[in-house]
């Protein structure tokens, strides 16, 4: 790479904004476009103004819903800031952005401090291993606690946070930012909305507090930088660069999160939190080689970042846009994309041609003609991409590992109110398939119905607020149900001979399968079940085992009791035979779903049912009613802390069936004071009584 190929890539900050719901992510994000110069107004959350937040249901709502992608610059550099969703049944929007971030900003309220969400998105920040900046907001609410702020995200989240800045004073007398670094007073005009920004003396009733705070900063990252170290322990003074660096280099590495301090809302802040992206957050360049993989071995490639490389991009999102149609937006990790160029899809091997590439402002596009690797942008044309492609020119064959959604736990049964309605219904609900992996739309083979099922409530009344919206549909919906699975709890051995007279001429197949339980913790990361073939092709040619693993993986699609999706069950072909000239890939199918049925059936089969973690924020006057209400509906009290002194945190694992309503019922019993979030945690095995209350809804009888 050239020296323009570098400074180039080092301007550049691929970031996301995550948070738990109301922590200020949105209002953040309209402040640093409004500084940066991209919008001349601020947009609010609350009167529905908002750039980020396009859709009617998030303006209506004031909550994000999808993934908005903008870009603006700052001090020369460009950054692409990705603001994610906060609400729990919108998680799979985070999860495919930090797929493909370098770098993301946690925002937290200072007065709720570490909430629910914040550990889901900041635990998902982990598995991709992205660097991360927090971003203490709201200090200037009643309550606001920096100081327990940063204890919390210590204790829940991890021991490397270290402010970078801290507020002088709190609540009602916020009046700015001490930065730690220059160790001056930022303060920001509010005739100006903060625009213009004063840098003054710290008072000298706070420079005991700013030196500390200093010191242990200076230590943090001591370790990270010779020079630095050096000069710490002769207690010499460090220039502000040095220190910049170090933080940096130990941000990159995992080895420090910077905190900062704001309040968005009142313009003040948000300005140190840009140049701390810029300072702190990785680059393309410092992130460096992405990895892949090759199909035929499975062995590590290195993708660098190189525009002049093999073109290599990733597809994590589908939008459909009522003017252009279908958008697909790539995250480019190596070489150059022209507009018109022909791609090959690396996940199906489908090649297409890309009709526009358009740089995303929100819900505003913009016609580029190439693309270079580090940016992100959306492909117009394409007709055979999903979420979790790897996109290629076809000068390389490698794939970017696949992202991991959650199955969805509620259903809701949906039915057009008219015929025209029904013709409509089919295509809305496949686009919509199509934008959201966690979203599924499929017909009830029992009953006939129509099936929707998502995340949760909130997520399914988007969806069919959308379908009448967008799409023009309207349609009875019936009540929420919980989408339940099966397992088995026993080991069985089936056989089966399948011989028979098919379409003139023999058929013959003979298969001999073990199912047996198998854990969670011996199944890999993406496997729900297991096959294995323990059979050599001297008795089963090897033309046969894929249509044999086909159909024994099928048969795991239809349990014994409920027709439920199985899991957690291993599937073993351990012999057979074969005709040579009566013997068929179809005979060997239909003898396998055969045997595995059976097997099924007397493996002992259980229901299993959606865990939620169940999180409750209470006065302490509630808290024993909340309690016992919780233990009534089967669940486990996990956690019972204090995170400030004028609430408590209950945190319980309840069944997803014993909390329809439940909004309803945690008010009554807190007087309208209590706040809950739901987020999936596990399928576990119903107790027998339950199972046999199931089995009697959905079948009529128990065996």
């Amino acid at each position: 790479m050239n020296s323009d190929t570098d400074s180039r890539l080092s301007n550049i900050r691929n970031i996301g904004i995550m948070a738990h719901i109301d922590a200020g992510k949105t209002t953040t994000t309209e402040r640093m476009l409004f500084y940066s110069g991209f919008l001349h107004k601020m947009g609010e959350v609350h009167d529905g103004s908002t750039f980020t937040d396009w859709m009617e249901q998030e303006r209506e709502r004031g909550i994000t819903i999808t993934s908005a992608t903008v870009t603006c610059l700052w001090k020369d550099k460009r950054i692409n800031i990705i603001d994610t969703p906060g609400h729990v049944d919108f998680t799979a929007e985070v999860e495919r952005s930090l797929r493909i971030l370098d770098g993301a900003v946690g925002v937290f309220c200072a007065v709720g401090g570490v909430e629910p969400q914040s550990e889901t998105v900041w635990h998902q920040a982990d598995r991709y291993q992205v660097p991360r900046i927090a971003y203490i907001n709201k200090i200037d609410r009643v309550g606001a606690d920096y100081q327990r702020v940063i204890y919390m995200i210590h204790e829940r989240l991890t021991a490397k946070a270290y402010p970078v800045n801290i507020p002088l004073g709190s609540e009602d007398n916020f009046e700015g930012v001490v930065d730690l670094i220059s160790m001056k007073l930022w303060t920001f005009d509010p005739l100006t909305m903060g625009d213009v920004t004063h840098l003054e003396e710290i008072p000298e009733d706070f420079l005991p507090q700013a030196k500390m705070a200093r010191e242990v900063l200076l230590e943090a990252v001591a370790e990270y930088d010779d020079e630095l170290m050096m000069l710490y322990l002769e207690g010499k003074p460090i220039p502000e660069d040095l220190i910049r660096k170090a933080i940096r280099t130990a941000t990159i590495h995992h080895g420090f999160i910077p905190v900062l301090c704001g309040s968005s809302l009142k313009n003040k802040g948000v300005q140190l939190l840009m140049d701390a992206i810029l300072d702190f957050l990785p680059s393309p360049l410092d992130v460096g080689a992405c990895i892949g993989y090759s199909p035929q071995d499975k062995t590590e490639v290195q993708i660098p970042p190189d525009p002049k490389a093999a073109f290599v991009a990733m597809a994590f999102k589908v939008q459909i846009d009522k003017y252009v149609g279908k958008l697909v937006y790539i995250r480019v990790y190596s070489g150059t994309l022209k507009k018109g160029s022909r791609i090959v899809n690396q996940t199906n091997g489908k090649k297409e041609r890309v009709a526009r590439v358009l740089q995303m402002m929100s819900n505003r596009k913009n016609d580029l003609d190439e693309l270079h690797c580090g940016d992100i942008a959306a492909l117009v044309g394409t007709r055979f991409l999903s979420t979790g492609d790897t996109i290629t020119d076809g000068d390389i064959d490698i794939s970017l590992s696949k992202m991991n959604f959650p199955d969805s736990v509620i259903s809701i049964a949906i039915e057009p109110k008219t015929k025209a309605d029904q013709e409509n219904l089919g295509n809305a609900l496949e686009r919509l398939e199509e934008e959201d992996p966690t979203f599924k739309a499929y017909v009830d083979k029992d009953s006939g119905q129509t099936l929707i099922s998502g995340m949760g409530e909130l997520h399914l009344d988007i969806i069919v607020d959308r379908l009448r919206r967008e799409f023009g549909v309207s349609a009875n919906v019936g009540t929420p149900q919980v989408s339940y699975k099966e397992t088995i709890s026993k080991t069985v051995t089936m056989e089966e001979v399948f011989q028979r007279e098919m379409g003139g001429k023999g058929s013959y197949a003979h298969v001999v399968f073990r199912v047996s339980p198998i854990s969670d913790e011996d199944l890999g990361e993406d496997e729900k079940n297991r096959f294995t073939n323990s059979v050599s092709v001297d008795k089963i040619p090897a033309e046969f085992h894929a249509g044999i693993r086909e159909a024994a993986l099928n048969a795991l699609n239809d349990g014994p009791l409920i027709s439920g999706h199985m899991e957690r069950v291993h599937v073993e072909l351990i012999d057979g035979g074969f005709n040579p000239v009566d013997s068929s890939e179809l005979a060997f199918k239909i003898a396998t779903s055969l045997a595995v049925g059976a097997a099924l059936r007397e493996a002992n089969p259980l229901i299993m049912e959606p865990v939620m973690m169940l999180t409750v924020l209470s006065p302490e006057e509630f808290v024993g009613d909340i309690i016992a209400d919780i233990n009534a509906k089967r669940g486990r009290i996990e956690i019972l802390r204090q995170p400030n002194e004028y609430q408590q945190e209950i945190i319980a694992q309840v069944p997803l069936s014993e909390l329809f309503g439940y909004a309803t019922r945690v008010r009554s019993l807190s007087q309208g004071r209590a706040v809950y979030t739901l987020e999936f945690n596990s399928y576990e095995v119903t107790p027998n009584s339950i199972q046999k209350e199931i089995l009697r809804r959905i079948r009529g009888y128990v065996e």
